[in-house]
């Protein structure tokens, strides 16, 4: 398979790992769009999150709590934020979750 995603969860493509168990992996983004830019994706390879069972979802966001957990975004907030299509800026074809916060965010806020 030629996905950037399962090459990076699979050890073939360096990454900064922050996360991993039997299910889900999670790694510091390479263009960071806030001070924390973390991506979450599911072992299971889906072009989008349409592609992913309820169970998948929820094995991502348990994977997020846990993280979340061991660092001050639980204090500060955080944003989780997920492209379907190209349309909405999806680049890379792996279902996957943007973890993003450390700094006051700008957008959907009042």
């Amino acid at each position: 398979m030629d996905c950037l995603f399962c090459k990076i969860f699979q050890g073939h493509i360096p990454s900064k790992k922050v996360y991993e168990d039997d299910n889900v992996f999670a790694f510091h983004d390479i263009s960071p769009m806030a001070k924390t830019h973390i991506l979450f994706i599911h072992k299971k390879h889906t072009a989008n999150v349409n592609g992913l069972s309820t169970i998948h979802v929820g094995q991502v966001f348990t994977a997020i709590k846990t993280y979340v957990a061991t660092t001050d975004l639980e204090k500060s907030g955080f944003r989780i934020v997920t492209n379907t299509g190209p349309d909405v800026g999806q680049t890379v074809f792996h279902a996957h979750f943007h973890l993003l916060g450390g700094e006051k965010l700008k957008g959907f806020g009042a």
